[in-house]
């Protein structure tokens, strides 16, 4: 190699020392960015060049220096794909428990504004009914109780049917949130593949893209398969969300309203294809819709719309257990063939249930021809909530199903978010920046720098001493 073609190396050194320096001040800029995965140059040596002759020629010439081949981005797959798959457990965990939970604390129990509480109360002013048949002010307190009773009771459907309509409005956000993101990935599909094919640095617009994806698997759990040409293929229950440049939408159908979800359930569906569902099994989405499914026969369905039903069943068997009593029974005037309680056709019994008497006159407590004071008939309903099949036994099953219910969700989602931190944490440990590591990085490539410069300058002076000195010893 000429003495000329070492002021090449020395300048490619130069080169690739100034441009690692970029990229350790890009990464030190980005340190706190959200998203941003660290980058480093990545170069090979130059060869030595070759040698066009007939003859072989002996190696004893160096290399051309060193080339810069690009600015590699420090991800992981495997890392990556574990995020998301954590991310779209914890999506469902999430919603799921969120829902449930709130569900639990509407039933105020266990505490005086519970139904258990307010059941207990009810009988029990039947009891001092019992003791003081037709007195004015004993009635009147069974009266009050019993209309406490059936507003708490429509209190608690209305707080079922308030987080059913608000889960359904929440799935339709997240429906359009899932399309638009969809649509943001394939853009960018398109401009990380004409970048790559231009041979441009994509890095920023991959690390945009995949924190889409990861919001993707945390509504409805996608999966993200790399094609090798600068796009990935997004894919969620089975079928393709996002295929290179193009994505494909999905849409909510169903009921928008808890009573109409038994006829029409509500499900997600692909948009070019209606009728055919998603089948998500993950993410916020399938969270959601587990939630707001209909209630069934076994009472398996979904836990918003089997509460409503169970409030509804327990306002039915409270009018129709009270009723069988209160009817057959006659009050302290001799009428008989009264009910106590009053349920309208055609809509949820929680919502109807009503108190026919308006004072202690219209009460039935005793038996038919006993006489006014007789009051066996108002002891017979204050035993009503100790028998089997009573108000009260249908109640406790209600919170404590919903109270298991919640609590595995509680501990799923609590296990959930915390295998999405240890996701989360092992993918920064190999992707985010370390600002100790980069300041040694630093450190080193400003060597690099000057040791090249240093080199540049020692060839500088023998090409001076070669051109300006050669010929001049020996002369006087």
């Amino acid at each position: 190699m000429s003495t000329f073609g070492g002021l090449g190396i020395a300048y490619s050194g130069l080169q690739a020392a100034r441009a690692a320096l970029d990229v350790t001040g890009q990464n030190i800029t980005n340190a706190g960015t959200s998203g941003y995965t660290r980058q480093n140059l990545t170069t090979i040596a130059a060869g030595a060049p070759a040698h066009a002759t007939l003859f072989t020629v002996p190696a004893t010439s160096g290399g051309q220096g060193v080339t810069i081949t690009g600015v590699g981005r420090i991800g992981d797959l495997f890392l990556d794909g574990a995020v998301r798959n954590a991310a779209s457990q914890s999506g469902y965990a999430g919603v799921q428990a969120g829902a449930l939970t709130s569900l639990e604390q509407s039933f105020n129990e266990p505490g005086d504004n519970g139904i258990s509480s307010q059941l207990h109360t009810f009988w029990a002013s039947w009891q001092d009914l019992a003791n003081r048949p037709g007195d004015p002010a004993t009635g009147s307190v069974v009266i009050q109780n019993a209309g406490v009773l059936a507003s708490t009771i429509a209190t608690g459907y209305k707080a079922a049917d308030a987080a059913w309509t608000n889960t359904r409005s929440q799935i339709n956000g997240l429906a359009t949130e899932l399309n638009s993101t969809a649509d943001q990935v394939a853009v960018l599909n398109r401009t990380i593949r004409s970048t790559v094919a231009a041979g441009g640095n994509a890095n920023d617009l991959i690390d945009q893209r995949a924190q889409l994806t990861a919001t993707i698997a945390q509504i409805a759990g996608g999966k993200v398969v790399d094609r090798g040409d600068g796009t990935v293929d997004v894919t969620v229950g089975g079928n393709l969300l996002v295929t290179g440049t193009d994505a494909n939408h999905v849409q909510v159908t169903g009921a928008t309203t808890l009573v109409g979800a038994a006829a029409s359930p509500v499900q997600l569906e692909w948009a070019q294809r209606p009728g055919q569902s998603v089948g998500l099994d993950s993410g916020e989405l399938a969270g959601g819709l587990a939630l707001v499914a209909s209630a069934n026969a076994t009472g398996t369905g979904g836990p918003l719309a089997e509460t409503a039903a169970s409030y509804n069943q327990l306002a039915t068997s409270l009018a129709t257990q009270v009723n069988a009593i209160h009817s057959a029974a006659a009050t302290t005037d001799g009428r008989t063939g009264l009910d106590f309680f009053a349920l309208a056709a055609g809509g949820p019994a929680a919502l109807s249930l009503s108190v026919v008497p308006t004072s202690a006159a219209d009460i039935a407590v005793g038996k038919p021809g006993a006489g006014a004071l007789d009051g066996s008939a108002a002891d017979a309903l204050s035993q009503i909530g100790t028998a089997a099949g009573s108000p009260d036994s249908i109640w406790m099953n209600v919170v404590t199903t919903i109270g298991a219910q919640a609590k595995t969700a509680i501990q799923q989602s609590t296990l959930a978010d915390g295998a999405l931190k240890t996701a989360t944490s092992n993918q920064a440990s190999v992707e985010s920046v370390d600002l100790d590591e980069e300041n040694m990085n630093m450190l080193s490539q400003q060597k690099s720098y000057q040791a090249a410069a240093r080199v540049m300058t020692a060839v500088d002076d023998m090409l001076d001493t070669l051109i300006n000195k050669t010929g001049l010893v020996g002369r006087s």
